[in-house]
């Protein structure tokens, strides 16, 4: 899943700590977020999206994966 956090916390002027400690989660979790390594918690992309105050659906962009069978 794609997502626009870093895009929405420079915007912002936040470091990933600032972020993290917004949202009770730790740098790691940002940084692992960002990378798309890390797909959060529909509790936790809710907690973004109304931080930034935006659609969850404009801070993650679902890429369907296409099953070749």
């Amino acid at each position: 899943m794609n997502n626009t956090i870093k895009f929405h916390r420079t915007a912002h002027n936040l470091t990933q700590e600032e972020l993290a400690i917004v949202l009770g989660v730790t740098r790691q979790t940002i940084l692992a977020i960002e990378k798309g390594k890390y797909d959060p918690s529909l509790e936790l992309a809710f907690k973004i999206s109304r931080y930034f105050n935006v659609p969850v659906d404009e801070i993650f962009l679902y890429n369907e994966k296409t099953n070749p069978d």
